[in-house]
């Protein structure tokens, strides 16, 4: 059984061995696993910080359920502290924070509703006992089946239903996975020059453009990359991650790609099984 509550998660955070939990087969991860890196500088509580490291990777591994499936309100807590991350890099990223909360919103509303219904239904004479974790909006999975057989998913128009906004979701963290990663290969090609390489900025555009741009119109893409020229430089992570230099933020931004990577890969599985990759 893969899925952990966050109480028996929190003893791995307290382990030597936490990132042999973060599932990935890439070099990175090798890197993390046989380097033995600082679990106090991902484990402290940053002061004056909304950002937590600890606090997102404790969602991001939480959200990993059985069955490689994904456990929705800690997927939905995951992106709350990412909401933070992005409104840590200026006030004009909230162009984009905005829009995720909405999403958050409704499938919230989503899941308290499919939870109450859930508990009227079994309760109080009926011989099963009320769990509102495992109603049909507890995971990715159960969330896309029920949708799907209740007629709510609409392949040819726009629907406000869960599967349609988890897709929206869905591609702004993969916009993240790579705008983490480029942080990480930039700081490697630049170390110990002077010309320091791209921005913050530059880099968000490139992974908006990889990730992001394809699926939205003209001007929203115009009015982000105005909002990217406006970040600032990449060194603006360092204290966001509680850290002082890029070699201390590396082995740190791994982990959060790590785990990031693994709840994508899952999510995207199960979207691709049901041919939902291009929901309207």
């Amino acid at each position: 059984n893969l899925f952990l509550s966050p109480f028996q998660l929190l003893p791995l955070f307290l382990s030597p061995h936490l990132s042999s939990r973060l599932v990935s087969a890439s070099v990175d991860d090798e890197y993390i696993i046989n380097n033995n890196i600082r679990k106090d500088a991902v484990l402290g509580v940053c002061p004056a910080q909304k950002f937590q490291v600890s606090r997102l990777l404790l969602y991001l591994n939480s959200a990993l359920g059985p069955a490689s499936d994904v456990m929705l309100e800690p997927y939905l807590l995951c992106w709350e502290e990412l909401i933070k991350f992005m409104e840590a890099l200026g006030p004009l990223v909230s162009f984009f924070t905005g829009k995720v909360q909405e999403k958050i919103t409704l499938i919230r509303r989503l899941v308290e509703e499919e939870a109450a219904n859930f508990s009227f239904l079994t309760a109080p004479d009926s011989q099963v006992t009320p769990n509102p974790q495992w109603h049909a909006y507890s995971s990715v999975r159960s969330m896309l089946v029920a949708e799907l057989q209740r007629g709510v998913v609409n392949f040819d128009r726009r629907t406000d239903s869960g599967s349609r906004t988890l897709l929206r979701l869905h591609r702004s963290l993969l916009w993240l996975q790579l705008l983490l990663e480029k942080v990480v290969d930039e700081g490697r090609s630049y170390r110990g020059r002077s010309d320091g390489g791209h921005s913050l900025g530059a880099l968000c555009a490139e992974a908006y453009v990889q990730a992001l741009a394809p699926h939205h119109p003209w001007l929203l893409q115009q009015a982000a990359q105005l909002a990217f020229k406006a970040m600032p430089s990449r060194a603006a992570l360092l204290p966001i991650v509680c850290v002082h230099t890029q070699e201390e933020a590396e082995p740190i931004i791994l982990l959060i790609i790590s785990a990031i990577r693994e709840v994508h890969r899952r999510t995207q599985r199960e979207l691709e099984q049901r041919s939902m990759m291009d929901l309207p």
